[in-house]
């Protein structure tokens, strides 16, 4: 009996352990499922798939990360013709709009029968609408050396031509997913935006055909690239530039603009208003007719007066920023990307269909990341959220590529005190750092 006794005994004893230790367990993971959580939602300057090598060994962070890129469906072909140029492409981000930069300026050129920068800016718009169609370089050229108007239709470029205004009258969004630190192009969705009846109807000037014999004493067109090799935004330069350097390659393939081949001279925007603005000396120095970029939007508008007093062309394939519509510009300013005014509904959209209720957005300090910050709170507005469900904070990105990291950790704590359930985060690689903040406030990020 003494030993049955002993042994119910510590049986009782055991019971009650494993009963302390589940409820513990209990309460643990009621505290876990209770803590804050956040979904992370990204824009074109991070929702790339080198931004998880931002987060060096957090990389996992990103996991479940979504957002929107202006994009259309790239054909195979086109990605095909891109990884000959670069075969370790691993993102195709503003390579169309990079390629259809290059081209057009070549058949305004042509069109023109100069390398005469306001004669080039002049067909820029025309050469998109109302003419007789064409979809590559060969055939475009072709059309344009007999003197007749064309209508250029390409990979970023397919419903409608350009406003008056020299920018995409309709547009293709991408929502994108991280699945792990990879976009999963499975999860991929696009929507349209824009109206095709924004498109110019205004008729360039005549075209010029071109002569039998090439005018030896006629200039090469010589296009200069301002596209981020470094600084904030160089994580989305490789496809930029694969996007470049295969239209300049096809283009001379089918007998160049003017009888000559197009030259092109490299040049780095820097994501940094200095380094940018001493390419833009070189250029005009080196007689470049088109510069194709700046990458950010705000470094177009700090280099934008001293190409317009050079008399020279800035054609971005990657501005967003909706304020640069209405840029003083005497006309010398183009974009193949489209405003953020279209970007701001689709985002507000994705955010949204997740059931999201108090919502920060994130920005870096500059016209893009201010600009799409307001018109996504707008459209978050005016789709019911309630303007004390919203915050905006914003950041100073690095002055240079030397600069410390971005210190977010304030930032991160207001969120964690705001309860925000969804961040958006506008930004280029250095928005790294907002996410890495909000892990190490003990903001628990969704997957």
């Amino acid at each position: 009996m003494l030993v049955s006794r002993r042994s119910r005994v510590a049986s009782l004893a055991a019971c009650a352990t494993i009963l302390l230790a589940t409820s513990a367990c209990g309460d643990e993971k009621a505290k876990e499922s209770s803590a804050q959580q956040v979904r992370l939602y990204g824009t074109d300057g991070n929702m790339l798939n080198s931004y998880p090598a931002e987060l060096k060994e957090r990389a996992s962070l990103v996991d479940g990360m979504k957002g929107t890129t202006p994009l259309t469906p790239l054909p195979d072909d086109f990605k095909s013709r891109l990884r000959v140029v670069n075969p370790a492409l691993t993102d195709y981000l503003y390579s169309a709009e990079t390629y259809d930069a290059v081209v057009i300026a070549v058949l305004a050129a042509q069109l023109a029968g100069s390398t005469d920068p306001a004669a080039i800016a002049k067909q820029i718009v025309g050469v998109t609408n109302d003419g007789q169609r064409c979809e590559d370089p060969a055939s475009c050229l072709t059309l344009a050396r007999a003197g007749q108007d064309i209508e250029y239709r390409s990979v970023s470029l397919t419903r409608a031509g350009f406003t008056d205004k020299g920018e995409p009258a309709t547009a293709s969004y991408a929502t994108l997913t991280f699945d792990g630190q990879q976009i999963n192009d499975g999860k991929t969705e696009f929507v349209g935006a824009g109206i095709e009846s924004a498109a110019s109807t205004k008729t360039p000037p005549k075209a010029k055909k071109q002569r039998p014999n090439v005018d030896p004493d006629q200039k090469p067109l010589i296009l200069g690239g301002l596209l981020p090799k470094t600084g904030d935004l160089a994580i989305a330069y490789p496809p930029m530039a694969a996007g470049a350097a295969l239209a300049i390659r096809e283009v001379n393939a089918a007998g160049g603009a003017l009888g000559k081949p197009v030259t092109w001279l490299d040049g780095d925007d820097g994501t940094s208003p200095v380094v940018a603005k001493a390419t833009v000396a070189r250029h005009v120095t080196d007689g470049v007719s088109v510069i194709i970029g700046a990458g950010g939007s705000g470094i177009s508008r700090e280099v934008l007066p001293d190409v317009v007093q050079a008399g020279r062309i800035l054609f971005s394939p990657s501005n967003t920023d909706s304020g640069l519509t209405d840029v003083e510009d005497r006309g010398l300013y183009f974009r193949t990307a489209p405003p953020d005014s279209l970007q701001g509904r689709a985002l507000a959209d994705v955010i949204l269909r997740d059931g999201s209720q108090k919502i920060v957005i994130v920005a870096r300090k500059d016209s893009y990341g201010e600009g799409l910050q307001a018109t996504v709170r707008d459209e978050l507005e005016k789709a019911g959220i309630a303007g004390d469900r919203l915050k905006l904070l914003t950041y100073e990105p690095p002055a240079d590529a030397k600069a410390p990291p971005v210190d977010f950790s304030g930032g991160a704590n207001e969120i964690k005190d705001f309860g925000a359930d969804a961040v958006l985060i506008i930004g280029f690689g250095e928005s790294a750092s907002v996410i890495r903040s909000l892990a190490d406030s003990g903001v628990q990020i969704r997957h």
